[in-house]
């Protein structure tokens, strides 16, 4: 693994990781308003991020598979 993708890797853990702190800490009914707003905020800025990311490397195997099978 070169030392960009295990950046990324870790990037890509972090943001998981951190998602799921966002959505427990949306999960509890005493969020003010205004916190729950910017949590909303940055769990969607993070959910697009690995959505991109799992998107690039489903893109990535299926060039390896095709590359195999040629």
């Amino acid at each position: 693994m070169t030392k960009k993708e295990e950046k990324e890797r870790f990037e890509f853990e972090l943001a998981l990781e951190r998602l799921s702190e966002v959505l427990r800490e949306l999960e509890t009914d005493d969020v003010p308003l205004d916190k729950a707003i910017a949590l909303y905020e940055e769990g969607m800025k993070l959910s697009r991020m690995c959505s991109k990311k799992l998107e690039e490397a489903e893109l990535r195997i299926d060039q390896v598979t095709r590359k195999d099978n040629q």
